[in-house]
């Protein structure tokens, strides 16, 4: 065999070596993307607990567990499998490392808080609005093109009927979620809507099972409003944490119902899910090449099965920064600077492109959507004010 034999089966050799060697990483790489895809697109039943409770006085409760215990404010707490709920408040003491607070204990709604595992409750309340907030609510369903899904409706004696307001609750959320905006539209004379939707733990599975990041939720919320204009409603206010934000905005802009909404509130809303996917790949360290491959495939019609979703998942439809010449109704974007899961920028950068729509009010301190409970009495009155 000759030298240059020799040489060129090395080459070729080789080439087929670094060829085999690149297709595996490419397929490594995809399997990554995919997983990232459905990580995020699909909806998480369990919720561990996540805090410990130490000791209980007559009047506080020393906990530790989750960095959301540091944080001052209004706050619930689950115990007991879920069977029992209890609320807490004001820091009265962290010990100096940090790993423990007691914090005011303000009640013990349901069961006999001892120590043990528990679950932080961002929400603050943890049954419904009429035993925990004493209005009068009445348990509907919404006829909805998935099926029936379980409703409140919290009727206002202040106002006519005519002005509804409904509250979509936020990705991995409850109806629960939206009790803390009730009392602040309801003194303003607002008949409360709070409707589950698709592939919450309440209301019927969507076809796939799982989230389509506001780009099918909308329906349902359609559905809602449609039955809010059939019981008398003339004007919708919609309010909408989290991904409920991002429900919001695409129901603004793709139902023929969005010219019964006066205006819009939305709490540390997702107004671009690639900002939020690139932050999530962040935090866990996923190349970022993998977390822009996971969200292209989301959109893609030929990877559909292979994210596990029956309608394309387009990304690029959810960013409203770049699409704010297409919004046409005013909204109050209350969003945290210090929001750890959906980051403030892009409510900042759109509050910036359209001025004449968004009164934007930033917070501090507050993690993800819990900018009520930082500081209720502000957020009570801003929302008061913008509806009124």
């Amino acid at each position: 065999m000759t030298n240059r034999t020799v040489a060129e089966r090395t080459l070729t050799y080789g080439s087929v070596a670094v060829g085999s060697a690149l297709l595996g990483a490419g397929s490594v790489w995809m399997g990554v993307a995919t997983y990232f895809a459905r990580r995020v697109l699909t909806p998480d039943p369990n919720r561990p607990d996540d805090t410990i409770v130490h000791a209980v006085h007559s009047d506080s409760v020393t906990l530790s567990g989750t960095p959301d215990l540091l944080v001052p404010g209004r706050y619930g707490l689950w115990f007991d499998g879920g069977r029992g709920h209890a609320r807490i408040g004001a820091v009265l003491e962290v010990d100096h490392r940090r790993e423990r607070v007691r914090r005011e204990l303000l009640g013990v709604d349901e069961g006999r808080l001892r120590s043990g595992p528990a679950r932080f409750n961002g929400y603050y309340w943890g049954r419904d609005p009429q035993s925990d907030l004493d209005l009068p609510t009445q348990d509907v369903v919404v006829p909805a093109q998935l099926g029936p899904m379980p409703a409140w409706i919290v009727p206002s004696e202040h106002g006519t009927g005519e002005r509804w307001a409904v509250l979509v609750h936020g990705r991995g959320a409850r109806r629960l979620e939206a009790m803390r905006a009730i009392p602040a539209l309801h003194a303003e004379g607002l008949t409360c809507l709070v409707p589950s939707y698709r592939n919450d733990g309440e209301a019927p599975e969507g076809p796939d099972g799982r989230y389509n990041l506001g780009m099918s939720e909308w329906r349902d919320i359609e559905d809602a409003v449609r039955l809010a204009r059939a019981r008398g409603a003339q004007e919708i206010v919609l309010v909408g944490w989290s991904m409920g934000g991002a429900i919001v905005l695409q129901f603004l802009d793709r139902s023929p119902l969005s010219s019964l909404v006066s205006r819009a509130v939305l709490d540390g809303p997702v107004v671009d899910w690639g900002d939020v996917l690139r932050h999530h790949a962040d935090l866990h360290r996923v190349p970022a090449p993998v977390g822009h491959l996971g969200s292209a495939l989301m959109g893609q019609h030929w990877a559909k099965r292979l994210v596990g979703v029956s309608e394309s998942v387009d990304v690029a439809r959810t960013n409203w920064v770049k699409r704010a010449d297409e919004l046409h109704h005013p909204i109050l974007l209350i969003h945290s600077r210090d929001d750890e899961f959906v980051p403030v920028g892009p409510s900042e950068e759109l509050a910036q492109a359209r001025p004449d729509l968004i009164t934007f009010e930033p917070w501090s301190l507050a993690r993800h959507c819990k900018e009520w409970n930082v500081d209720p009495r502000r957020w009570d009155a801003v929302v008061r004010a913008f509806v009124r």
